[in-house]
């Protein structure tokens, strides 16, 4: 017997509640798909589906084999999309999302760099804040930080960045500098809502794990409007490094507290699922986390 085509008739006979619909969506008669499942019946050794005269319906064993049969089936399509899309070059148009920060400082340039090496493709970059339904907009990929809970997407960490904690040189002649965590109680801190905890930064010294409760004159869902308030001097601001760095670099910002470890924001690249991942997309990812781990190497 031909197991595959079994699985394939007995997820579809399942899935319609019917031999006949069954066999519809596998474009087969309805005599064939009854001959697939008994024969996989017979190979099993035990019965799939409970059927009467009127009714259709899996078997407890029938239930728990369909799970396998849909997980099996998958990462056959799966591999398969993978082997015919090997030698195919990436073309046609990519759409990615990205924050507008480290779209601006980081995915641009790499972006600039893939155009360079796939004469037949182009991108259509989007910086927003927070991405929507990645479907209904059309999006191929979408650059977010933080963890990732929704598991209707695929997420791949492509990097990550540790948090630092800093601000102006304005700020600290006026205020003083915070020597311990628990001295933010009495600064003004500026906070991005969008990296969970709110209004809660975590530190890690020699006394342990210190969780302190902050708030200042601003607060955004975005990273680059509590940037530009600190080097303003509104007051101190807790962001990854890949964001806040050339503003160090040139003096701008001062990092205060580096003697407590800050745990790394993570880096993903989300797409909407994994099937047939076209190759435009695969080597953007490939491409995207070698040009980070380049720029990360080049920083230290």
């Amino acid at each position: 017997m031909d197991k595959l085509t079994g699985m394939k008739v007995f997820v579809s006979v399942a899935k319609a509640g019917s031999f006949v619909g069954g066999a519809k969506e596998m474009t087969i008669s309805r005599a064939m798909a009854t001959k697939h499942i008994g024969q996989l019946e017979s190979y099993l050794g035990a019965r799939l589906f409970n059927r009467t005269t009127r009714s259709l319906s899996l078997t407890d064993v029938g239930a728990a084999y369909l799970k396998r049969c849909r997980i099996v089936l998958s990462e056959i399509e799966e591999m398969e999309g993978a082997v015919t899309q090997l030698h195919t070059e990436p073309r046609g148009k990519l759409k990615v999302s990205s924050p507008p920060v480290i779209g601006a400082l980081y995915i641009a340039p790499a972006i600039s760099e893939f155009l360079a090496l796939h004469k037949d493709l182009s991108v259509n970059l989007v910086l927003q804040s927070n991405f929507g339904d990645l479907v209904d907009e059309g999006i191929d990929v979408a650059i977010t930080f933080g963890s990732m809970d929704d598991t209707s997407h695929i997420a791949k960490k492509v990097a990550s960045s540790p948090l630092v904690l800093c601000g102006s040189p304005a700020y600290f002649e006026e205020h003083g500098k915070p020597l311990i965590p628990e001295d933010l109680e009495n600064h003004s801190c500026l906070v991005n809502w969008a990296i969970p905890p709110r209004n809660k930064w975590n530190f890690k010294g020699l006394e342990g794990e210190k969780e302190v409760k902050v708030s200042g004159r601003m607060e955004a869902n975005a990273a680059d409007p509590i940037r530009i308030a600190a080097k303003k001097g509104l007051g101190l601001v807790m962001l990854p490094e890949y964001i806040v760095s050339r503003d160090i670099e040139k003096g701008y910002l001062q990092v205060v507290l580096d003697d407590y470890a800050m745990a790394p924001v993570d880096i993903h690249a989300v797409y909407p699922h994994r099937k047939y991942l076209s190759a435009k997309v695969r080597s953007f990812l490939a491409h995207l986390e070698d040009w980070l781990r380049t720029q990360s190497a080049a920083r230290e």
